[in-house]
């Protein structure tokens, strides 16, 4: 059995919402990799006594636990006065880290203020965590069945702290087994509807089934016990990937992790040698601010009113042929431009449709490639910018159909 791990936040800005608990989650992501099982996420404000009472309940429940936050020079730092205090543990001044915090200060030019000191006093038997990217040390104990590490609050102190230092304590404090996670990426399909489709495939009781949905992609996660056997793990996602067809863009855990969907783009279009031009209307730019810096991106246009682009393009399409107009719009880019391939995004719906979460518009995405048109219909609803966002996402993601399966 995998040993339990809790995540500890301290601070009255995490429980009030003033900043949100980036902490936890990577944390979380991170020793699970390792073989732990995370049992809890706790937030405490800056109170004493719920300080003292968590960590005595901690340390009776789980084999380990990161404490982030409350280890700096201030009055609502109250970290290691609180760690004391639950262990019945005197304060103890360490010179090292004094003159760590000291030195800190001098290579910036900058006098010490008196209340640093305050981040050199660790409870007895404690083992000191150098920090050379703050003024904050952390610090690590054992207490009962727990092994306890505090590390400060600043996420990018903190992920150097764990990587340089605690990951290594953890390796060779536990006996680690970490499982196999694959991550099948979709889009274009819901949750419910992958719950669906996969309905069908029995899932052993050893493997954990999840999703995760973003406003880029939806996951199917699929977390494998340490001894499963290899062959059986590729079976499984198999069948998975199968039943969701192509509307899967990647997935992750047999190697290299692939990355979001213009990652694969790029992968694609760097692999083929192909170029691109797009036209965007939706998603208003935002198509091309994904792609930002990729080289085969060679021409974006972005047009409010289709009849401007209709004008500027000199493309004559009877009625309101949305699809007949964006095959048009590609042709005429395609006859003045440069790039191998023509992305064209229009839709249906009026400013005010497109403004109102609860009415949908119509995509019309056509891709002109060396061998005819592509195309895709999608209807997004939402707020504008999941509008934006959906629009751009699912342009590319013709672009990425068309890639994958040329590659079959």
């Amino acid at each position: 059995m995998n040993p339990t791990l809790e995540i500890f936040s301290q601070g009255e800005e995490v429980v009030t919402g003033q900043t949100v608990d980036t902490n936890a989650a990577w944390l979380s992501e991170h020793v699970v990799a390792m073989g732990f099982t995370v049992t809890r996420h706790t937030a405490v404000g800056d109170k004493l006594d719920d300080l003292v009472t968590l960590l005595r309940e901690i340390s009776v429940r789980a084999d380990c636990c990161i404490c982030t936050g409350g280890l700096g020079p201030t009055s609502d730092d109250l970290t290691a006065e609180a760690v004391a205090k639950a262990f019945d543990l005197p304060l103890e001044f360490d010179d090292v880290a004094f003159e760590q915090i000291k030195r800190f200060f001098m290579l910036r030019n900058r006098s010490m203020p008196e209340s640093n000191r305050k981040q050199a006093m660790f409870p007895k038997g404690a083992e000191r965590i150098d920090n050379a990217w703050g003024t904050a040390p952390g610090f690590s104990l054992q207490v009962g069945r727990c092994w306890f590490a505090f590390v400060p609050g600043v996420p990018f102190e903190m992920r150097h702290l764990f990587s340089e230092s605690i990951q290594t304590t953890l390796a060779s404090r536990f006996l680690l087994r970490p499982g196999k996670l694959i991550t099948i990426k979709t889009l274009g399909i819901g949750e419910s509807a992958i719950q669906e489709r996969i309905s069908a495939i029995e899932i052993p009781p050893q493997v954990q089934l999840g999703f995760r949905a973003s406003p880029d992609d939806v996951q199917t996660k699929l977390l494998f016990p340490h001894d499963y056997p290899e062959t059986a793990v590729a079976a499984l996602a198999s069948k998975v990937a199968e039943e969701l067809g192509d509307s899967v863009f990647a997935i992750d855990g047999f190697g290299r992790a692939s990355g979001d969907l213009v990652f694969v783009i790029d992968q694609l279009m760097t692999v083929g040698g192909h170029t691109l031009a797009v036209v965007e209307t939706a998603s208003q730019g935002l198509l091309a601010a994904k792609c930002i810096g990729l080289p085969w991106l060679l021409e974006t246009r972005y047009e409010q009113s289709l009849e401007r682009l209709r004008q500027k393009l000199a493309v004559t399409v009877n009625g309101n042929d949305l699809i007949a107009t964006a095959q048009a719009v590609a042709g005429a880019i395609k006859k003045t431009g440069a790039a191998d391939f023509v992305l064209v995004q229009l839709y249906a719906g009026d400013n005010k449709t497109f403004h109102d979460k609860d009415q949908s518009i119509i995509l019309y995405n056509t891709l002109l490639t060396g061998d005819g048109f592509h195309q895709t219909t999608h209807s997004v609803a939402g707020p504008i910018k999941r509008k934006q966002n959906q629009a751009a996402l699912l342009a590319l993601d013709l672009l990425r159909r068309y890639l994958q399966h040329k590659e079959l």
